[in-house]
């Protein structure tokens, strides 16, 4: 993707769907919230992707909503022409009503998985997506039985963007959510005001994982974002016991 593996490919529009653009919200220069008609029979499950593109151009998207909501909402993340951006930089020029592809089946295995009871998530940025997915449908199930403990890194506080959700979710359901919010560079003019935990959130992850009681047996771990990022976390977690589930968000080919 942008976010995930996947490269640009020219396709057959036999295979392909079309959706349009139903509201977008700038939350920084290089982040956006897009919300994008949902096909008639589209199906997914909460952490997986949908592959959206323009002009013979894909790219896979995580998608937020969960599988009960009307339409498909996801967040993506800029990537400039000069920095090898192929598609983004045509999401960035869509507006409400714009057309654009969407093939027809949803992928990916970045999904709930509930055999244990201590859910740990890290992300970064656009990482946390999955996340969101996951536990709307969680408590729209009105399932339980689960703890989730949720890392969130960014560099900086704008880049949080669902930050008010997850905390809103930690004190309406104290028993469910637990959310630590993390920035890597704190004494940048950006985060002025911040006054909430520092480091990269891998940096964080075992000091973290011992104060929820997480362990090897009663625990999993999940880890979203950037690659280096989950690189760290497994080989943190990895030796301790840890089942660590991954999905990776590249930047474009």
């Amino acid at each position: 993707m942008d976010q995930a593996p996947a490269a640009a490919q020219q396709v057959a529009p036999k295979k392909l769907l079309e959706t349009k653009v139903l509201k977008r919200i700038d939350t920084t220069p290089e982040l956006i919230k897009m919300w994008i008609q949902r096909p008639e029979g589209y199906t997914f499950k909460a952490g997986q992707y949908c592959t959206i593109g323009l002009d013979g151009i894909e790219r896979a998207y995580s998608i937020i909503s969960a599988p009960y909501e009307e339409n498909l909402e996801l967040f993506v993340e800029l990537v400039p022409l000069s920095e090898g951006g192929v598609l983004t930089p045509k999401i960035w020029e869509l507006k409400e009503g714009d057309t654009l592809s969407i093939r027809p089946r949803a992928k990916g295995i970045f999904t709930f998985k509930p055999d244990m009871p201590k859910q740990l998530m890290v992300g970064t940025v656009t990482g946390i997506v999955p996340y969101i997915s996951i536990i709307r449908q969680y408590l729209h199930d009105n399932q339980s039985g689960h703890q989730f403990y949720v890392l969130f890194g960014a560099s900086y506080i704008d880049e949080f963007t669902y930050d008010g959700e997850f905390e809103a979710l930690a004190k309406d359901h104290p028993d469910l959510v637990t959310f630590v919010p993390t920035i890597s560079r704190p004494a940048e003019a950006r985060n002025n005001g911040w006054k909430g935990i520092t480091g990269r959130v891998n940096n964080i992850v075992e000091e973290y994982a011992a104060k929820f009681g997480c362990t090897a047996e009663n625990s999993i771990v999940y880890a979203c974002g950037h690659p280096g990022m989950i690189e760290d976390v497994k080989a943190r977690m990895t030796p301790k016991g840890y089942r660590v589930e991954e999905e990776r968000f590249w930047k474009e080919d």
